[in-house]
């Protein structure tokens, strides 16, 4: 008769194969999984960086910045940066024709700049998502009138808009705000209203509606959270987009006012001097560029970060 297996002992110096003990890996968080496909896009991280350095700039600019931004040095009027002719280790990166220190006014420029962009996505997305939310669910009428205005507001050129908007309010930061809030907006509804639409029908949205979710907890407990992901990536970008705008009306004279160091009012100011005095024109636009740019590859990071569809290999 065979030796029975289940009386047999194995040695205690057997060794164990490697591979034989070895437990599963624990499954990554949702936060660890998402910093981890968003590390991949080494372009996303450089710009998350960047943009940090200027959000700090932004925010402690009263610290950093040497002189006020309005203070005017009369005997150094239009100097040079450091590494041209003529210029003056005082300021760096010179003066402007009224001698106010370009580097002070770039600093201070970056928190107007910031709040514009942050102040235009907040608003958006507030207002985009209830209205998003409200097309969705309402339907029929309420939901043709809202997506026939947003159509409306597309229908017409961005700066056209914004310029007509600012021109009846007046010109000013707020009401650039506001301009551009309005461009702005219905990239916001549009992106809700289709991610609620293509979420309504789902079995959890019936079920909680079996259990009797009101429509308030079904818009913004139930339906809401599954459509955060485009909507980060979307008011990241929008950021940048918004900067654009209020840089344009400042160029235009329609958005900050002097002596306001915003960047684009900043550019319009020195614009007759791009022949004979570049840098007071290179370095607002510069920033402006550099800006725009961190705060799109970031966001094309967090696009990949969010969309399965979209995520690295």
């Amino acid at each position: 008769m065979a030796p029975s297996i289940r009386g047999s002992a194995m040695p205690a110096d057997t060794a164990v194969p490697a591979g034989a003990a070895a437990r599963p890996a624990a499954p990554q968080s949702p936060l660890a999984e998402f910093w981890s496909s968003f590390t991949e896009n080494r372009g996303a991280v450089f710009g998350m960086v960047i943009l940090v350095l200027i959000a700090l700039t932004a925010v402690f600019a009263d610290l950093i910045a040497p002189y006020s931004p309005i203070e005017q040095f009369r005997d150094f009027t239009k100097l040079p940066p450091v590494w041209d002719d003529g210029g003056n280790w005082r300021f760096p990166l010179g003066t402007d024709a009224l001698g106010r220190d370009t580097l002070s006014r770039l600093i201070h420029g970056a928190r107007i700049s910031l709040f514009i962009g942050l102040s235009v996505m907040v608003v958006s997305v507030v207002i985009g998502v209830c209205l998003g939310l409200v097309a969705a669910f309402a339907g029929g009428t309420v939901d043709s009138v809202i997506m026939r205005v947003m159509d409306l507001i597309i229908a017409v050129p961005s700066l056209v808009l914004c310029i007509l908007v600012v021109a009846v309010l007046g010109p000013s930061l707020p009401n650039t705000i506001w301009a551009v809030t309005i461009v702005y907006l219905p990239r916001y509804v549009r992106l809700v209203r289709a991610s609620a639409l293509s979420e309504i029908g789902k079995d959890y949205v019936t079920a909680a509606r079996v259990v009797g979710a009101g429509r308030l907890r079904l818009m913004f407990v139930t339906v809401l959270p599954n459509c955060i992901a485009p909507l980060i990536v979307q008011a990241a970008l929008g950021v940048s987009d918004a900067i654009l705008e209020a840089a344009a009306l400042g160029f235009l004279g329609l958005g900050a006012q002097p002596p306001t160091p915003e960047w684009g009012s900043m550019l319009a100011d020195s614009r007759e001097f791009i022949r004979s005095d570049p840098w007071i024109v290179t370095l607002p636009g510069l920033a402006i560029l550099i800006t725009v740019v961190s705060i799109n590859l970031m966001g094309d990071g967090l696009r990949d970060a969010l969309d399965p569809k979209l995520k690295r290999s």
